[in-house]
């Protein structure tokens, strides 16, 4: 079973974060997982439960998402804000953790931490999540990556969340049947959650769009165009291991090419039957990974 409690940190936010009921064995690694868009934390609850007890596992809700502190300004989701939470909350359970695990929105979180406070954390498993720097060129100069982040301009409208609540939600579940247009894994029960998370509200989760620089070009004078990205805060030096489901439609394999350069101590472990819904499709293969990981 999970269960879900707040934790209030130190600087105002509070998140509610899900763990396994059975507790953790004596001197058990310490492993946070972080969620994406337009998910939650419950997306790590088979993974969590194949783990436990042997490994104490946490997963918050970020904040704007369902049970977490949202603050009404776009500007409250820039990457120092999203950071400074995750920081709070390990600090909050005692640090290092032995693993952070991220997918899509958490990993860009991820990737900033790690730069930023490599101290908390042993090592790192990002899961279909571009490093800022890859993606910045990305966007800059692959018109086939232009194409595929199209959405993100969607999600930035200003009233993209009352497009996305109409009619059942009907413009948010094509994001999880994309490619396979009935995947396996969503389930009723899937459904019911992934409902419940998003009639609590989409203006958190849509803002972390907003508040990012990282979007496709609007054109020859878009701010991206002179957008700088020091080496000096996007360097990982950490261990850190990258699981990729190939079948992505949304992150292509270009995004990780040269990613060396940011990320001396690296592994990549592609998935060539998977999407960028990993976590739901082989949550088995995610498990063992971790278990690998914290285990190295």
């Amino acid at each position: 079973m999970i269960q879900t409690r707040p934790v209030a940190l130190p600087h105002g936010i509070t998140l509610a974060c899900r763990s396994p009921r059975a507790a953790a064995l004596a001197a058990a690694p310490r492993v946070l997982l972080l969620h994406g868009f337009p998910e939650a934390a419950f997306v790590w609850d088979e993974v969590m439960l194949m783990l436990s007890p042997s490994v104490n596992c946490l997963a918050p809700n970020q904040r704007g998402y369902i049970g977490s502190s949202a603050p009404a300004e776009v500007l409250a989701y820039r990457a120092k804000h999203l950071v400074a939470d995750v920081v709070a909350l390990i600090e909050a359970q005692g640090m290092p953790l032995d693993l952070l695990v991220a997918h899509d929105w958490g990993g860009a979180v991820a990737w900033n931490l790690a730069a930023l406070r490599p101290d908390l954390l042993r090592r790192l498993l990002i899961i279909n999540s571009p490093h800022p720097a890859t993606f910045l060129r990305e966007l800059r100069h692959n018109p086939a990556q232009q194409a595929a982040s199209a959405y993100m301009t969607f999600l930035c409208r200003p009233d993209a969340e009352g497009l996305l609540a109409a009619n059942g939600h009907a413009r948010l579940w094509p994001f999880l049947s994309n490619p396979d247009p009935a995947p396996a894994w969503l389930t009723d029960t899937v459904r019911s959650q992934y409902r419940a998370a998003w009639d609590t509200g989409l203006t958190g989760p849509l803002n972390y769009y907003r508040a990012s620089p990282l979007r496709p070009p609007r054109g020859s004078d878009d701010p991206l165009h002179t957008l700088e990205i020091p080496d000096c805060v996007t360097t990982v030096r950490v261990p850190t291991t990258v699981l990729w489901g190939d079948r992505d439609v949304a992150l292509l394999p270009a995004l990780l090419m040269g990613l060396e350069r940011w990320v001396p101590d690296l592994q990549v472990e592609h998935v060539s039957d998977a999407s960028h819904w990993i976590v739901h499709e082989q949550p088995a293969r995610v498990a063992a990974l971790i278990e690998r990981l914290v285990a190295a």
